[in-house]
């Protein structure tokens, strides 16, 4: 028996339900592997509507099945551009949200960044420092972070031999 105010479960989104959303998280994911390691990957999960015309909503959460945030604009599902700006913005609220840290973060200036249309991709935006008055730049496209994430060199103070 449930109460009277119980919301329903969300429910994961299948593979192929969404498939510009599938492929738009592919590539949040392929930019959360590399700077949050950690993370298991972004899904999508499907939350019941109360409006009429309106079968779910949908929100990108962690692996762990939390999110936070607006859910993603239904609108976007069938245009390759929204999708992508959609999804990227949905993923960063959660996990900036629910992991309570900046991502992700430019490895120049320490900054979080932003997507951004630039050069007709969407792609991670970071300010730019403060005091050199740097102009805000492009880093990454999304789901190209790889190409600029250093791999983390373990410090070693013992000598061998």
């Amino acid at each position: 028996m449930s109460a009277l105010f119980d919301l329903p479960e969300p429910r994961r989104i299948l593979l192929g339900e969404y498939p510009l959303w599938d492929e738009a998280l592919a590539l949040v994911n392929r930019d959360l592997a590399v700077t949050l390691p950690a993370q298991g990957p972004l899904q999508l999960l499907g939350l019941p509507s109360y409006d009429e015309g309106v079968a779910e909503y949908v929100c990108v959460a962690l692996a762990n099945g939390e999110w936070h945030g607006n859910v993603v604009d239904p609108d976007s599902a069938d245009a390759p551009v929204l999708a992508l700006t959609a999804i990227t913005e949905a993923a960063q609220e959660t996990v900036t949200e629910c992991l309570w840290q900046t991502w992700p973060v430019c490895d120049e200036h320490d900054l979080g960044m932003h997507p951004r249309e630039a050069g007709g991709q969407l792609s991670w935006c970071c300010a730019g420092g403060g005091v050199r008055r740097e102009r805000a730049h492009i880093r990454a496209a999304v789901g190209d972070l790889a190409g600029l994430v250093r791999p983390h060199q373990p410090h070693h103070n013992r000598r061998d031999g």
